[in-house]
Formats: C-alpha cells, structure tokens, sequence
C-alpha cells in the first residue's frame, strides 16, 4: 500500500513515490475534467475523458519523459535461492526437508497434538431464519468498539471479537494481563536489545508469565498455569546460567532458527507495549507511527559522521575521555505530545485539524537534560557567547541564551556553523553577538586555549569556511554596531597582544629594532603552462599575482587578502567619517599596525592610502590637545595615542624612506618634539597613558637614528634628555606604581642615545667623503649628519656612572629585577660608544686602554663574578631556543597564510625573553667584551672564565648537537641567540692561539661553528663571513691537525689493513697522509670557499652596515624576507655543485662547456681536502647532510669533465672519500629511494653517470666503483636493468676487482634475485659473452650467484618462473662453453680471496644433478610427443 508523503519529505522522496505510484498502476484520487461552456455550446466529453474537440487541459512537467511508463504489473516474485538447489527426480522430499530446513524438521519432530479435552465444545445458536442475519457495518461498529479491538481489522474480525466479547472470552492471540500491567512495561525492552543486554535477563527475571505463549491446547483444564509454570522453570535455568553460556545459547537458538521466525517474536514482544504507555521507548521528535526504541536512536548518532559547520567548514570536534565502552546514561524520553497538553483545543470544524502530528508539537516541551556520553567519536564543539568551550554534558538554565531550536537542543552553545549563520541574520543584534562571540573564539584559538580540548586548528577552520569574507562584508554594514563588531573580530584574527609586547620587550636588545616580515613561508608551485617557455614569454610574478581570485590570494595570504578587498579605504572612512568609540579606534590602530609589519609593499600601501594618515595624524595624533575629563573619555579623537605612534614607528622600519617621509612630510618630527620636551606628568593625560607615549616616542626616534634622521632633535631636545638621565634611578624605583612602564621609558631612552652614538660616530668618515668627491662626476656621497661625536662624548660619563649603581645594587634583592633590566642596554651603549670612538680622530690610545682597565676591574670583572650573574647563567641551556628540542607547552593556534610569533603565555615558561633568562645580559656583555678586547688585546686573558665556566660549556655542547628547525615562531628568537653564540665564538678565537686551557675546548668551539654557519638567518651573513674568515678554516681550532691526529688514523690504517687480511673491511689507504696535506691547504681552502661565495658580497655589506651601526648606509631596518638560512646546509659541497652548473651535462647528454675553466682542478682538490678533514674529524657537523645527498654531490666530479676525475690528486682524495663513505654503518644508513635535495629522483642521476660512463670512464676503476655501489641487492631493480639493458656496453669496461671494491660482495648476492627480467638480463649476457670475468669480475660473480640460485630453487613459484627455470637449466647443459657451463652448474658461494672470486662443487650434487635429470626427462617426453 502507497503512504501518504510526509513534511518531511524531501523533492528525491517525492519523486521516488511518484514512480512507485505509476509503476503501481493504482487510481489517482482525483482527475482533471474539463467542464463544457454550455454557453459556447460545447458538448459534454466522454467518461473517459477523450472528447473529439481535443482540447483538454494539460500540466507539463520539465525534465520528465513524453511517454508515461508501462502501467503492466510486476512480473511474478522468483525465489533467490531455488535457482542455486541442485534437485533430483528420484529424491524423497523429506531426506530434502531435513537437509535444507534443519530448523522445521527440528520442530516438525518435537510437535504435540493438541489436547482438546477440555476446550468446550459451542453448537451454533438455533434461529428461526433461514439464513444468518446480515449485520450492518454501524451495529458492529457500536457492539465493538475499535479501540477495544487493537488496530485496524476487517468487519469478520470485529464481528468475532464482539461475539467472544458478549461470551466473556479473551481472544486467544493476546497476552496475559500481566503482560500490560504498569509495573511489568518497564521491561518491554526494545526488541533489539531482548538478547543482548544484562538488563534484558534482569527484566526477563521479573515477568511473570510468557509473552507468546498463552497454555491453550495443553492437557488438563488450567493450561494458562502450566505454561507461567514452564515459563518460570526456564527463568530459573536462565538466572543459573553465566552471561558466557547465555551468550553462546543465544547465538546457538539464532543459528538455527529462520531470521524471519526471529523477526516474528521480536515484532510480537515489541506489540505486547501499547505505543500509549507513557514508560514507553519513543524518542523525541519521532512520529507515533513508527515506534523506534530510543538506544536505537543513540547508535545512530554515535556512529553518525561528525557535523560539519558549512559547506566549506571542516569540522572542530571535541575530544573526549576514552572509557573503556561506550555507554548513555538511561534516559526516560517524555511522553509523546497528546490533545491534553495543547493549549488550545482544536475544533471540528477546523480544517485538518482531526489528526494530531507530535513531532511537530516537540518544540513545544521542555528540553532534556544533556546525554552523558563517555565514547572515543568526537562530538560537536559548542561556544558561549563569551568564547568559552561548553562540555556535552553541562546543563546550564535555558535564561542564559544559550539554547536554540538548531541541532542539539538540548545542548547549550553554539557551534561555529550555527555562528556563521546568525552573523548574515537580518536582525541586526543577531549578527553583532555572532560577530562578537566569534571575536571572542578567534583570540582564545590565538592564545592556544583550544588545543587540548579540541582536534584541528579553530582559525584554519574559519578561513577556509570564508571568514575573511565575512568580517569584509561586516565590516561594509551601516549598522553601527555590526561594523564594531566585525573590526573586533578582525582585530582578533590579525592581531596577537602578546606577541607585540614580546616584540616591545625585546626592542632595547642588540639590533632589536629590526625585525623580519611576517609574510608567509609557503612557497608557490610553478605553472605548468610556463613550462618550456622562454623567460621573455612567462608571466611575471605580478602578471600572476592580478589573475588570481580574491580567493586564492587570501587562501595563501590573509594581509594580502584583505588588502585586495580594500580593507584600507574602508578602515580610513570608519575613522574618518564614522568617528567610533575608543575601543574600535584602538582596534582599527592595531589592525593596520600588523598589517605594516606584513611587508614594505604593505606599509607603502598603508602610506599611500588617500588621508589614512592625516587621519592619523590629525586626530590620534595632534600638537596640542585638552586634557579629558574622565579617566576613560567617550571619545579619544582630538587626544595622543599610543597606539596610533606605535603604527608610525612599525611604518618607520619598512625603509629610510618611509621614515623620512613620515618625519618631514606628515609631521612626526613635531609631535615628537612636543610629546618629548617635557616630562610625562606634565603631558596632561593620564600617567599610565603619558608615560607609554613617550616611550612609544622614544622607540620612533629611535628607528630614526638608526637610519641617521632626526639627529637634530637630539640638539634641541638635549636639555630634556638630560633631566630624563638625571631620572633614571628615581623612576626606577619599586614602589612606584607605573614601575615596569618606567622601565620601559628608560630603555627606550638608552636606545635612543646607543643609535645616535652610533651616528655620531659615522660623521667623520661622511665628512671626509663629502671633501673627497668635490669635483668628481660620481653620485653625490651621503650628506653627513648634523650630530658629531662632539655631541655625544659627554654622555659617556653619566651613563658608566649608572652603569656602576646598578652592579652595586644587584645585592639589594628589592632593586635586583631593576638592574638586570637595565644592565644589558647599558652595556650595549658602552660597546657602540667605545667601537666608534676607536674609528675617531680625537682617539687617544694610552688613555682609552687606561679606561679600559678601569672599566674591566670595576665593572666587567666584578659584574662576570657576581653571584647573581652566575645563577643567571645556569638558566643558558633551559632558556635556549637552539637546545630545546620540543617544548611540552602547547604553542598557540596558528595557520601558514597567518604567521606569528608564538608568544601566548610567554612568561609563565622559560624561554629567551622570559623574565630569568640570561640572553640579553649575556649578548651585551659579550658585545662590550669583543670591542674591549679588539682595542685592549692585553685584557683579553682575563675574559677566560665566561668561555670555560660550566654552564657555558655545557650551553655550547648542547648547540653542537642541536638541530633547530626554522619558522616565524622561532626565527625572530634564534636571531638573537646567533648573537650571542657569535660572541663566544669571537671570544675564543682571541683566547684559543693564547690559553692552552681555552684550546682544549678548540674543537668544541669549532663544532658550534660549524653548526651555526648553516643557521644563520637572512640579515647575518656578515656573521657567517667572518666565522669562514676566522673560525671555520682556522688550524688553531682543528686541533687534531696539530696533535697527532693524521698519525692516529695512520695508525688506524695499519690495523684496518690487518684486519682485512681475514675480513672483508674496507681499507682507508693514504688518508692519514691526505690529511695532513690538507691541514697544510687551510688558508687556500678557505680562499677557495670565499671564492664561491662572492655572490653574498652586497648581502654581506648589508648586513655589516646593521651590526656595526653604520647607519647613514642602512636602508631598512626590515630584515630580509624568511626563506630560509643564508647558506645551505650542504655548503662543503658548494665548488663541486658550482661547478658542475657551469660545465655539466646537458639534456643532450654532452658538456655544456668544452674546458674546465682556470684552475678547476685547484677548487676541486680544495673541495675534496675539506670534506675529507670534515668526514675523519668533524663527523658531527655533516649530520644534517643525508648520505644520499653527499653521494650524489660528489657524483657532479664524474659529471663535471670528461678527465677531471682522471686527475691524480682527485683520484687520491676520491678515493679516501669513497672509502669512508662505504664504511659498514654509512652503508646502512644510504637510503637511494629517498630523492636527494635538488633533484626528482636518485635514478635520473644514475643514468646521467652510467652514460658519462661509457663515454669517458676508459675503465677507471675509481669510476666504476662508483657506478657499482647502487647496485647492491637493497636498491632498486630499476638501476640494475639499466646497466644490463640500455647500458650494457658498460660491462665490457667495468673491470673492478672484488679487492678493489671496498663494499662487501654479499650485499650484491643476497637476498636472491626476484625480478624475473633482470634474471634473464643475467642469463642473456652470460651465454651470450656480454659479462666475462675478465672484463667485469664484479658483476660477473653477481650474475653467476642469482643464476644460479634461481635455476637449482626448490621453492614453488608461478607457471611462468618455473618454465623460465626449466629453460635456463637446459640451455645451460647444452652450452659449448663449457667453462661457463661448469660456472653456472658448480657455482657454491662468492669469495673474494679466490682467482675467480667464486667457490665451485667438485662435482654436482645429488640433489641438483637430480633435479637436472628431471628437466632434461621433462624434455625428452615432450619431444616423443612431438613426434
């Protein structure tokens, strides 16, 4: 029967009933018929609707077929297993019955006839009418009620029930009345958990009687009693019986019984419930028409997919305790919804108002209280309104506003779907709350409060489900507050508070005022239509850049992103026109303060934006200002910002100009003035605020300092700053309230006077340039600045006097937070102004190095000693960003196109810029000591102590084994701590050639500069070109070069060669006396590396501007973009690898070049010394370099020229390297599958040296072992079919000794070959006198080994394999040759030390000479039948 389509039905149900309707060829339930105009005179139509005016109307339906399917019934139903029964003609029926359906014959055997004696017997009533009265559908209906029938049944039906009804019967079909008692429907259990619960056992144990079986037809006259007593006697068996064995019965009874018979006694158990009970199992929001247990509906949704938030929105789920099963707290659902609890009755006379729908009257009951899941599936996350995560299982009251008619109900909170939503509502407060819990939700996944609780990144979520798009759109809105909370949320997505105070905090450090641009490190594929172009045809970065949608620029970058959708025009017209409140104001400053800090291109732009800053400027930022009334004013325009100075000062660091043009153009260099000539209590704004705006100011003069600008304020501002000087230790005092703003203050002002130091002292030599270039045709120099060091020369006095105070004070533990503050700012502006002042005329040598020894008694000495200093200094190795491998703190939430810095909850762990950390007093320390030691060599010896105390040394061990990993959340750190570790490096280059105790740790001091070479970051490489220059290639730190270290290997030379008498370890040959060559090479080697890295020479100058403070010449204090370290980790490499992509093969398969240019074959003798002193004493520091990728580096010598490695120098040292890297543990850890860096694949520089091979090897056999090592067994078969296929003319030359090869000849043989090609690649090469052992002894016993194996396998293998057997094994016997007959036949092991590097039989074996019979009879047979 057709149902009736329900609300709920969606347009696919629709249609699926419609088909079934017209396949079913029932009646429609109304008909289109057309009327005849009677006054047109139109005639009736016929019945059947066929009229010969042939107008009719029609509906037409789009996308449905002309012609309606065939209304013809259904073929007749087959049976799916009768065409699967194999039956017989003479086969008995019941043998049949028994074998198919042992269930019925089981039943069949056991059945009782029914007694019948005592059932009465009733005789039809006598009437006087001939035939039985026929009764009216209406008396039936009166005599028997349908309620009291149970459903719907036919008029016979009712007409029976009415009879046993009037003779006092029950009909016999029907359960006890126990069985509907309201103590005992309890424990009608839903029908799938009748078998498979404790609690089902419990509620069978307390029913009273059975549910199917009534007694009737038993013997004697109570067979009601007989059957509760049968029933009762199987609960006792049941009680006696463990939960195993029920189970196994359990699964016994439905093994044998029919599924359909199951089926049946569950549908009975699950009727003996009437669906009216009000204990009954129905869920809520499930129509009465179809009674679905309520666990069922747990299942579902347990097993059910996570809910995602929209179409684009992954899913943010909730991460639960794992129990040890799934389980729900037992819930009883509430009575379904009847005519009782509606608050208005309905009517008769409404319109289909007679039926009652429940499931659309749920809303209106009170919610359920939350299920209690303990299961392993993740759930849903929900939110409050202020961001917080709401547990599944907290019942909070429904006043809160946290509940809603969406999924879940009974949960409270919304999830980020239901958010999204609410923030395109057309209620205007809708949309402002969602916006502002989504703001909320954004700066707690910043702050990391997410990540233990939730699985996936909450911000990636929303920026792939378009919330850039949506707070874009918000931000549009003309609803005042809508508008504040879309600048909210953005403020949040964008902006991290913690990590501009990290930034702030850091400012006063060595070159703090730099940083790097958070632009994001994800590199961008290729077009693939660009491939094969020439450079002229491709698109230009900017080309490609305009095609792209606003999408796909804000997937990749969200700064950028936003700045495509003209986020900058919107925010000026807010501010401009629109005058928000405070908050919004702060917001907006912020916002396009990190937006400055994206790139120079995004500053610019933030410059360029039409009256953005005259906005600024005017309005956050004015000259003279009334003082506000209240501590928090209603409106901040017309008032001095902090935050509005700091966005001038991060827009100052994208570039000198830039700075300029905000000094004289837009008027910064007045607001300095103002907001710096007098003190902050006399700013008239509140303290707090005035004492963070001149910092800020400070902070921005600073940066123009450090560009050589605004020196002049430093002349008509000095009488402030020295009032502000004479301060310092008055501000700095702990009972003053605005202490750690204060301090702030006064590093900021240390800053100040440490770049104008700096300045003054570069006036000189501009000065003297600017006389030079008088009259010359060149480009004007560099005007000098208006400060000289006349100016600054007075400072030094009172600040060495501070500087004296606050070491003194470190004893007093109330002002000991104070001077480690301020210690490192004045050591850093002690070492700027003694470094300039060496480079002055006026320097006076004995009376500075006079002062210096001062200086290091009364202040160096006593602060390195100081108890304080020391504890510090134990904090070096926990404080470490190098030496942490893994932090165990949750760092915050962060995605790729949004980098930060991962500064959430940075004081509460240790770390660089944590309260206790050494770093900044250490790096400013060091800083003074390298000048005083570069002025006072004499001092020197006495700065041993910081290079050998304990903490420093195990810091330094640390970093040599170290493996950083480079991002933005590390590299603005790691910068700081290369400082430092510079230093030391420096340090002990002065003392190592000096104190015998400090060369004892030379080799140590060498390591961490080998590892710190390849970290530095961009903006260092002056660093990297003075370790190459000092350290790296300096004889004084190899120590083993000068101790004895190539007698050591020499010696263990001899013991090698020894011990390969009787093994087969590779010998080391000539190494010790290769190295000693190399020791003696030193400073051409490192001529020979500065060589080839001339290309950094103007990024080096770059960076020695910056760390030397010469800043007249720095043109942005934005370091270089973070793509990666300055130098590549495999530098050793870097002359091989150079060249070979000046004169390597082509695509051709010839050299570029036809010569070697000049001196090649020095780079490369000097290439190969080092990386051979580097592999023997310095194993440590190529760690970094996978073995794969020093092979194939040193594979460019071979590729490079057609003689190079001809050469006898780069023989010798070739042929060390190759020895130690076949060393038996490096040999293990090559990995050829793995693609070297740089190339697709290991294979494509395989076959580009087999070809150069057979080119130009002339047999070397240096070559050849080469070519052979990715042979072994272990590697790829691919390798070895290209040697055996395309290449197999090699083989002819390839005459390398088993002695020769230093691998292990068993790492070819075994395992045994499985590639069937290749065995026959073997097979062909051998009878066909390609492979001889003459030519290549190598590979010849490689071949005759899996041959062999292969032919005499007893293992089973396919039909294909076993014929190639049989046929090798005849073509074998059958050779002439009969050497090579005996060899394939008597072939017993590999061995190096024989003639022929193979052990042979005597004779055959039994048991191969036997299987060689076999074969041969095998053929003889198929020959006879040939015949």
């Amino acid at each position: 029967m057709l149902r009736r389509p329900k609300p709920t039905d969606c347009e696919a149900d629709l249609l699926r009933e419609q088909e079934q309707f017209l396949t079913s060829g029932a009646t429609s339930a109304a008909n289109v018929v057309r009327r005849p105009d009677k006054r047109r005179g139109e005639a009736g139509g016929e019945p059947n609707g066929e009229s010969d005016g042939g107008q009719r109307d029609v509906v037409t339906i789009e996308d449905l077929p002309d012609q309606l399917p065939s209304l013809t019934p259904a073929p007749p139903k087959k049976s799916r297993f009768k065409a699967s029964r194999v039956t017989f003609e003479a086969e008995d029926a019941e043998e049949r019955l028994d074998r198919h359906d042992t269930h019925i014959s089981t039943v069949l055997s056991r059945i009782v006839e029914r007694d019948t004696t005592s059932t009465p017997v009733s005789l039809p009533a006598l009437t006087g009418m001939a035939f039985p009265k026929v009764m009216h559908r209406s008396e039936i209906s009166s005599q028997m009620p349908l309620s009291s029938v149970g459903g719907k049944k036919s008029i016979f039906a009712r007409h029976i029930a009415a009879q046993r009804l009037k003779e006092g019967k029950t009909p016999s079909n029907s359960a006890p009345v126990a069985a509907h008692t309201p103590e005992h429907r309890q424990q009608n259990l839903p029908p799938e958990m009748s078998m498979d619960t404790d609690q089902t056992i419990a509620a069978a144990s307390n029913f009273s009687g059975p549910r199917l079986v009534s007694g009737q037809g038993l013997q004697g006259s109570d067979g009601s009693a007989e059957s509760v007593r049968i029933h009762r006697e199987n609960q006792a068996k049941i009680q006696a019986m463990s939960q195993a064995e029920i189970l196994q019965e359990q699964s016994k009874l439905l093994s044998q019984l029919d599924p359909r018979l199951v089926e049946f006694v569950r549908a009975r158990k699950a009727q003996s419930v009437p669906s009216s009970s009000p204990s009954s199992k129905q869920p809520q929001g499930k129509s009465s028409e179809g009674n679905f247990p309520l666990d069922n509906v747990s299942r579902e949704s347990d097993s059910s997919s996570v809910a995602v938030l929209s179409q684009n929105i992954q899913e943010v789920a909730m991460e639960r305790e794992v129990g040890e099963e799934e389980e729900e707290e037992e819930m009883s659902a509430p009575p379904s919804v009847t005519e009782k609890d509606l608050p208005v009755k309905p009517q008769k006379d409404w319109v289909h108002m007679n039926k009652l729908e429940p499931e659309k009257l749920e809303w209106m009951r009170d919610l359920p209280a939350p299920r209690r899941k303990g299961t392993k599936k993740a759930m849903q996350a929900r939110f409050d309104l202020v961001g917080n995560l709401i547990p599944p299982t907290e019942d909070l009251p429904t006043h809160l506003g946290l509940h809603h008619h969406g999924e879940e109900p009974e949960r409270a909170g919304y999830s980020l779907q239901e958010l999204f939503l609410l923030s395109r509502s057309q209620v205007t407060q809708q949309r402002s709350l969602a916006l502002s819990s989504l703001a909320c939700i954004l700066s707690k996944a910043r702050a990391g409060e997410y990540l233990s609780v939730l699985t996936g990144s909450v911000i990636s979520t929303l920026l792939d489900a378009g919330l850039l798009f949506l707070l874009r759109f918000a931000l549009d809105d003309g609803v005042k507050g809508v508008m504040s909370a879309a600048v909210h949320a953005l403020r949040a997505l964008l902006v991290c508070a913690e990590d501009e105070e990290c930034l702030d905090c850091t400012f006063s450090w060595f070159r703090g005022l730099a940083s790097f641009p958070l632009l994001p490190s994800t590199q961008e594929e290729e077009d693939e239509e660009d491939e094969g172009l020439p450079d002229i045809m491709k698109e230009t970065a900017k080309e490609k850049e305009e095609k792209k949608s606003d999408h796909d620029v804000a997937r990749q970058d969200v700064v950028k992103g936003l700045l495509r959708m003209k986020l900058l025009p919107r925010l000026r017209y807010i501010l401009e026109v629109v005058r928000p409140s405070p908050p919004v104001v702060q917001d907006i400053l912020e916002i396009l303060t990190r937006v400055s800090r994206h790139s120079s291109s995004s500053a610019t732009q933030v410059l360029d934006c039409p009256r953005m800053m005259e906005t600024v400027m005017s309005e956050f930022l004015p000259t003279s200002w009334t003082p506000p009334s209240l501590p928090l004013p209603p409106s901040v325009y017309g008032l001095p910002l902090t935050s509005a100075m700091k966005l001038i000062r991060v827009l100052a660091t994208s570039g000198r100009h830039a700075c300029a043009r905000l000094l004289n153009s837009l008027g910064v260099r007045e607001r300095l003035s103002c907001l710096l000539s007098a003190e902050p209590s006399e700013l008239l704004l509140e303290p707090s605020e005035a004492v963070r705006i001149t910092t800020e100011a400070f902070r921005m003069w600073t940066l123009a300092a450090g560009y050589g600008q605004a020196c002049q304020l430093y002349i008509d501002l000095y009488p402030s700053l020295a009032k502000a000087l004479q301060s310092v230790h008055r501000v700095l005092a702990p009972s003053d309230p605005l202490w750690p703003l204060q301090l702030q203050r006064v590093l900021a002002l240390l800053s100040l006077l440490t770049q104008i130091t700096h300045t003054a002292g570069c006036h000189q030599e501009l000065q003297a340039g600017l006389v030079s270039s008088r009259g010359e045709e060149s480009p004007p120099p560099l005007p000098p600045p208006p400060v000289s060091w006349s100016h600054v020369a007075g400072l030094k006095a009172p600040l060495l006097g501070h500087l004296k105070a606050f070491v003194k004070s470190l004893d007093d533990p109330v002002q000991r937070d104070s001077s480690l503050a301020v210690i490192p700012a004045y050591l850093i502006y002690l070492q700027a102004y003694y470094h300039q002042f060496s480079r002055q005329s006026c320097f006076k040598p004995v009376e500075t190095l006079q002062e210096l020894e001062l200086l290091t008694s009364e202040v160096l000495l006593p602060l390195l000693s100081h108890h304080v200093v020391q504890s510090l200094m134990k904090n070096l190795k926990s404080s470490s960003v190098v030496c942490s491998v893994q932090s165990s703190h949750l760092g915050p939430d962060t995605t790729p196109s949004l980098p930060g810095l991962a500064c959430p909850g940075w004081r509460d762990r240790p770390g660089l810029v944590a309260p206790g950390s050494p770093f900044p007093l250490l790096t400013g320390l060091g800083l003074l000591l390298d000048t005083v030691a570069g002025i006072h060599k004499g001092l020197t010896r006495k700065f041993t102590g910081l290079l050998l105390s304990e903490p420093v040394i195990g810091y330094l061990r640390g970093c040599s084994q170290a493996t950083p990993t480079l991002s933005h959340t590390r590299a603005w750190l790691l910068r700081h701590e290369h400082h430092l570790l510079y230093l030391l490096l420096r340090l002990a280059h002065r003392l190592v050639p000096f104190d015998p105790e400090v060369a004892k740790h030379a080799s140590l001091y060498h390591q961490v500069a080998l590892v710190l070479l390849p970290w530095l970051l961009p903006g260092s490489e002056f660093l990297a070109h003075e370790l190459l220059s000092t350290i790296i290639f300096s004889r004084d730190f190899l120590s083993e070069g000068h101790s004895g270290g190539p007698e050591a290997v020499e010696l263990g030379e001899l013991k090698l060669q020894e011990e390969a008498q009787h093994h087969s370890s590779p010998s080391l040959q000539t190494v010790g006396s290769l190295l000693r060559e190399a020791c003696v090479q030193l400073p051409s080697i490192r001529g020979c590396y500065l060589t080839h890295l001339s290309h950094l020479e103007p990024s080096v100058l770059t960076s020695r501007d910056a760390l030397l403070g010469r800043n007249p010449w720095i043109n942005s204090h934005l370091l270089p973009e973070l793509t990666g370290p300055t130098l590549p980790s495999d530098w050793p490499f870097l002359p091989l690898v150079s060249l070979y992509e000046r004169a390597g093969v082509t695509d051709g398969g010839g050299l570029a070049v036809e010569e070697l240019p000049q001196g090649a074959l020095q780079v490369v003798s000097h290439c190969l010394q080092w990386l051979l002193l580097l592999e023997v004493w310095r194993e440590e520091a190529l760690k970094v370099i996978p073995p794969v990728a020093k092979f194939a580096r040193l594979s460019c010598m071979f590729l490079c020229s057609s003689d190079l490695f001809l050469e006898r120098p780069v023989q010798k040292l070739t042929w060390g390297l190759f020895r130690l890297l076949t060393r038996q543990s490096r040999l293990d850890s090559l990995d050829l599958s793995v693609p070297p860096p740089g190339l697709a694949s290991f294979q494509d520089l395989y076959t580009a040296l087999l070809t150069q091979y057979e080119a130009v090897s002339f047999g070397d056999r240096l070559f050849g072992c080469w070519v052979l090592l990715p042979l072994q067994r272990r590697y790829s078969a691919t390798m070895r079919l290209a040697v055996f296929g395309e290449h197999v003319g090699m083989l002819r030359s390839l005459g390398v000794t088993l002695d020769q090869l230093s691998v292990p000849i068993e790492r070819f043989t075994s395992p045994l070959e499985d590639s069937l090609p290749l065995l026959r690649l073997y097979f062909r090469s051998l009878v066909t006198g390609t492979l001889k052992p003459r030519w290549c002894p190598v590979l010849y016993v490689v071949a005759l080994s899996h041959v062999n194996s292969f032919i005499f396998s007893q293992d089973a293998a396919a039909q294909e394999v076993e014929a190639a057997r049989h046929s090798m094994l005849r073509k074998i016997h059958y050779l002439t040759d009969e050497v090579l007959r005996n060899h394939l036949l008597l072939f017993r092991l590999p061995q190096r030390h024989t003639e022929l590097g193979f052990d042979m039989f005597d004779q055959l074996p039994p048991i191969r000479a036997k299987r060689l019979e076999k074969v041969l009879q095998m053929q003889d047979s198929s020959d006879h039948k040939g015949e």
